[in-house]
């Protein structure tokens, strides 16, 4: 029986959760105030588009990835 699926999972699942913790803790309390991130406040209405933000993480994500490709 293969257990490489499970064990994918349960890696997602510990990096879920220091990310969690990290994010709680507030040290990714940068994100989501970058220059480029868009904010509309009137009144009891907001809009908000993090889109420096998402870049930034998509950027990070992408090499992430790349690098895991390459070594497995």
């Amino acid at each position: 029986m293969n257990t490489a699926p499970g064990n994918w999972l349960i890696l997602v699942g510990i990096l879920v959760v220091i990310i969690g913790l990290l994010v709680k803790l507030g040290i990714f309390g940068w994100i989501g105030n970058l220059p480029g991130d868009i904010q509309f406040k009137r009144g009891g209405f907001r809009v908000y588009f993090p889109i420096t933000s998402m870049i930034l993480v998509s950027v990070v994500l992408s090499a992430l990835f790349s690098l895991i490709r390459r070594f497995f």
